[in-house]
């Protein structure tokens, strides 16, 4: 909403004019330069009508401080991951409100490991920022900008890597993708290409001007999931702007959703190399189940992607992500990435002649339920609102509870999160069941609890 900025440990994002602007962004990346080593810094942004001025105020921040960019235009977040490994950068800048309206901006910051910042890192930006803890450079010591060009080439030939390029090809697919005017269509529609799809791409110009809200939904992609079967489509590709989630239509035109992109990536990839699995705590147990179907271990992590990335590499993970559509396979790059959502789910079909609504018919199957609340509902500060989630986990004493990040409580068949958003001012509830109905009732029992219009009680 007007007004909105949420500055914080995962960046900056906000509305556009009136919450974030110009100058705060060129003074945070000017603290995000400061602390970075030596090495030049990529700058990327998807296709927001804003990007122009706000790559302009990043450059100006980053080269103010003395450091150099490599500049690639309209590039998906997960490219900007690849490059920044690549070319042994000091880090990375996406400018990118992911999902957002067209109204809002913000900023994403990388690590020279290719993922985004540690929690440790994104503090100290975020204090340097605050405290204005950067000094300029003199005009002999500013930073210059090299243009990179065809940035997608190291990150399409990663992912051509890891699925049978081939098997892909004998098929001759026609895939439709969203794009959704975003980052990703130019990789997107290459990809394809060279996995010898035919491919029908709408939004296909990261220009921003959206045909439908940007957030991959069932109820934004609606208009999306008619025209997959009435192109004779194999499967519906939608990316979210900055292309780092992806959701799914299947060939009859269901929408299959980001909850199940990872668990078909998952069908793939445990079919080709067995090993850990890493979830965060709101990803749904249907990937879950098909790892201990291959009697593979699951970990499961704090809400946030570098939380998944850092128990992946501690623990050799196959496979990682999160269920908001973001698939991370460590052979490719340590950001959630739709491009190898793609190509894992295309070498699945491959596999065998039969349709994608059969093998997501045969994937587990749960309901989930996504609720949000403003952020006061919470219950005040960090104190109010542990406070409420003890009171919360009080009063499900038979559930298993996990206060890693909110609470999740946890039953044989159902669980429950609620957590404080890192990138809205909001609370989040989800819960997922067997049925819908079940799922509704736990979401809504805890919601009421959170949002105050009922007492915590068992």
């Amino acid at each position: 909403m007007k007004g909105t900025r949420i500055a914080s440990i995962s960046g900056l994002r906000g509305w556009v004019g009136d919450g974030i602007d110009p100058v705060t962004a060129v003074e945070f990346a000017a603290a995000y330069a400061s602390q970075c080593g030596p090495g030049a810094i990529v700058v990327s942004h998807d296709g927001r009508v804003s990007s122009s001025v706000f790559e302009a105020a990043v450059t100006a921040g980053v080269t103010g401080m003395g450091r150099d960019v490599l500049s690639v235009g309209a590039t998906a977040t997960p490219t900007v991951g690849v490059l920044v490994r690549e070319h042994k950068a000091a880090g990375g800048v996406q400018i990118s409100a992911s999902h957002n309206p067209p109204e809002y901006n913000g900023l994403k910051f990388f690590q020279p490991g290719g993922m985004v910042l540690s929690p440790a890192a994104g503090r100290s930006v975020l204090k340097r920022w605050q405290d204005k803890e950067f000094g300029w450079a003199a005009y002999d010591g500013l930073g210059k900008i090299r243009r990179l060009e065809d940035p997608d080439e190291t990150h399409l030939r990663r992912v051509l890597g890891v699925v049978d390029v081939e098997a892909i090809r004998a098929r001759r697919f026609v895939v439709a993708l969203d794009a959704c005017h975003g980052a990703g269509g130019r990789m997107g529609r290459e990809l394809l290409w060279r996995l010898g799809c035919r491919p029908i791409v709408l939004g296909g110009e990261p220009d921003g001007r959206y045909d439908h809200p940007p957030e991959p939904t069932e109820t934004n992609l609606a208009g999306f999931a008619k025209i997959v079967p009435a192109v004779g489509a194999a499967v519906g590709f939608a990316q979210d702007p900055d292309a780092d989630r992806l959701a799914i239509v299947d060939e009859q035109g269901r929408y299959i959703g980001e909850e199940l992109t990872l668990a078909l990536a998952a069908v793939r990839r445990l079919g080709q190399e067995r090993g850990p699995v890493v979830l965060n705590l709101s990803t749904s147990r249907a990937t879950e189940d098909l790892a201990i179907r291959h009697g593979c271990p699951v970990i499961r992590t704090a809400v946030g992607e570098i939380n998944v990335v850092e128990a992946m590499l501690t623990k050799k993970a196959v496979l990682g992500g999160e269920g908001n559509g973001g698939v991370i396979d460590p052979r490719v790059g340590l950001v959630r990435d739709s491009f190898v959502g793609m190509a894992l789910v295309l070498d699945l079909l491959a596999t065998a002649d039969r349709p994608l609504s059969s093998w997501v018919d045969e994937l587990p199957r749960y309901a989930m339920v996504k609720d949000q609340y403003p952020l006061k509902a919470g219950g005040g500060g960090p104190a109010e609102a542990a406070a409420l989630w003890d009171r919360i986990a009080e009063a499900h004493n038979e559930a298993d509870a996990d206060r890693r990040d909110g609470l999740r409580l946890a039953w044989d068949d159902r669980w429950v999160h609620v957590r404080a958003s890192n990138t809205e001012p909001i609370v989040r509830v989800i819960a997922e069941a067997k049925t819908h109905d079940e799922a509704r009732r736990l979401s809504g029992q805890v919601g009421r609890w959170v949002s105050g219009t009922e007492d915590v009680r068992p």
